[in-house]
């Protein structure tokens, strides 16, 4: 079959698909990636057929700021743009990206199934859960059960706004107001890092996450025997300001009271300022750039992350601890799960003292690397995708 997977341009949305893009081509189907392409030279490398989504780019009239825009009159416009694309190219099956509206939307205008892709845990609201981004582990008893429900009321407002901007952009483009939603939903998350709730939706599957490298070039880890550390900077718009600078300054052997390597991976080299912060003007065991996180992750001791899913999920993978420095979006959430799991730490408002201590916990105390390895070996509890999107098509019983 040929599967068509539609994707933002963010690092944590694009490279997800590009994973899954390529399982499908070892299972001898065809795949296409339509996304940013930024990413182009990267996916081409590996093999990936990727094509521009039409559309992606904001006009004068998009307010980004505003989601319920954005997840509406501008998925509107896209998928109009989309549709005429993916009926061209053949396209048997839509995989879309949660916050990527318009490739569900441009599914439904060609009649094909559509299955929907949450590059993290399901952010779906439960009545069994306090509202997702609260970071606040389900209520227990009479309070913990009134409090979470409380939470919910007050967001639900909210929510029915961009239902209705929803559905009102959906009329406009010929579909029902109601959306009667993806055949399936594909969570590529680690069950560890998921919560139970009481309604969790018919035919959503936890698929394991989806991890992909832009590079294949390695890092050249710093010699010497003491601790790896490896800093890797969020890649989000969101993520918390001056981390690199602070991070490093946290890491010198005058603050930390002990000498580590670190690995500085990053999408951008860090300033000479910033790596001075680390050195102090003397030579220190320090490399940055770009290599494969997931190379250097399997010789860490600790990772120090803006706690987005992609780079939690591949330390969890990789059994290393985390001490997580979150910004916005869903990292505050991230960072207690995992927390609350026992791997890593959070470290909120960012400051020297704060990720010193941090570290200094993280790298003193085993049980976190213990923690993380469990974490990691949750995800031999998943599920094939493949499978699943060829049942959608009627390839397989």
């Amino acid at each position: 079959m040929h599967v068509a997977l539609v994707a933002g341009s963010d690092a944590g949305h694009a490279f997800p698909a590009f994973a899954l893009a390529e399982r499908f081509v070892e299972a001898g189907h065809r795949a296409t990636v339509y996304t940013g392409l930024n990413w182009s030279d990267a996916a081409r490398r590996r093999g990936i057929d990727i094509a521009e989504l039409p559309g992606l780019a904001a006009t004068d009239v998009d307010d980004d700021a505003d989601a319920g825009d954005k997840l509406g009159a501008r998925a509107a416009r896209m998928a109009q743009l989309l549709a005429p694309v993916l009926s061209e190219s053949g396209a048997e099956l839509v995989v879309s990206d949660v916050i990527t509206v318009c490739g569900g939307w441009a599914a439904q205008l060609n009649g094909l199934p559509w299955i929907e892709l949450s590059p993290h845990p399901l952010y779906l609201p439960s009545r069994g859960l306090p509202p997702i981004g609260s970071g606040l582990a389900p209520g227990t008893g009479f309070r913990g059960r009134v409090r979470d429900a409380l939470m919910r009321a007050a967001t639900a407002t909210s929510i029915r706004k961009g239902e209705r901007q929803r559905a009102a952009a959906r009329v406009s483009i010929g579909l029902p107001a109601a959306d009667d939603g993806p055949s399936a939903r594909f969570v590529a998350t680690l069950p560890g890092l998921e919560v139970a709730r009481p309604d969790w939706p018919a035919d959503t599957h936890l698929i394991g996450p989806l991890l992909w490298e832009p590079t294949d070039d390695l890092f050249d880890r710093p010699a010497g025997d003491e601790p790896l550390v490896v800093l890797a900077p969020s890649t989000a718009e969101t993520g918390a300001a001056d981390m690199v600078g602070v991070v490093l300054e946290a890491l010198s052997e005058p603050v930390l009271g002990r000498r580590v390597r670190v690995v500085v991976s990053g999408l951008h080299r860090p300033t000479a300022e910033d790596l001075a912060r680390f050195g102090g003007g003397v030579p220190a065991p320090i490399t940055a750039g770009l290599g494969r996180q997931d190379e250097v992750l399997a010789h860490a001791r600790v990772l120090i992350c803006g706690s987005g899913h992609g780079i939690l999920a591949k330390a969890m993978t990789a059994g290393v601890p985390v001490v997580a420095v979150p910004g916005g979006g869903d990292q505050w959430e991230l960072a207690n799960r995992l927390q609350r799991a026992g791997a890593g730490r959070w470290v909120r408002p960012l400051t020297v003292d704060a990720v010193a201590d941090a570290v200094r916990a993280v790298l003193d105390d085993t049980g976190h690397a213990r923690c993380a390895e469990r974490i990691g070996e949750s995800g031999t509890d998943t599920v094939d995708p493949v499978v699943v999107a060829e049942r959608r098509v009627g390839l397989c019983a």
